[in-house]
């Protein structure tokens, strides 16, 4: 069986019958196991949104990622990764129940998906085309004009409108948007 290979230079995977490289291999679920969200995505855009615990601004988007979520259920992949090498899948585990996410959810301690995905807060998102190909990171949209400073309703959804340009092969414009929270500990 062909593992799906994902090349840090382009950010893109690939098939091969090689061994999942590092990049990949620091991936864990919250049992233990090693975890490659491309493979999960099975060919449909992947969608990583990361979050923390303990990120204030993170807390208030579990809604708006669970509707995304739902919206794109069966069509695009969406995961939550967790890059503070601080919690415990049982810190991750009652984050998930006290939210009600449904959603997959992954530990990055390396930082391996946080430099793949070129993301430097929670939240922040990722967005994969099909083919494994980077097209989008930054905000989920403009909710937040800086940190404790929130508009009433967002007039602008990135992500969103990421997420259906994968779906229609297309790239999104913008490309990347810088985002508003907390920023993630030992990026280098």
């Amino acid at each position: 069986m062909a593992a799906t290979l994902l090349s840090a230079q382009t950010g893109s995977v690939r098939s091969s019958s090689a061994a999942v490289p590092a990049v990949i291999a620091g991936l864990l679920d919250l049992n233990g196991k090693q975890a490659n969200p491309f493979e999960m995505a099975g060919g449909k855009p992947l969608v990583l949104i990361f979050v923390r615990t303990d990120c204030p601004v993170s807390n208030r988007y579990a809604p708006t990622i669970e509707a995304l979520t739902r919206k794109y259920t069966g069509r695009a992949f969406v995961a939550l990764v967790y890059p503070d090498k601080t919690e415990t899948p049982a810190d991750i585990e009652k984050h998930l129940h006290d939210y009600s996410y449904k959603n997959t959810a992954l530990r990055d301690t390396q930082h391996d998906l946080v430099k793949v995905s070129k993301v430097e807060i929670t939240p922040e998102a990722a967005v994969f085309n099909g083919k494994g190909q980077l097209i989008y990171h930054g905000r989920i949209d403009n909710w937040y004009k800086d940190f404790g400073h929130a508009r009433s309703a967002p007039t602008t959804h990135e992500l969103d409108e990421a997420i259906q340009a994968a779906l229609n092969s297309a790239n999104p414009v913008p490309a990347s948007v810088g985002g508003v929270g907390c920023y993630i500990s030992d990026l280098q």
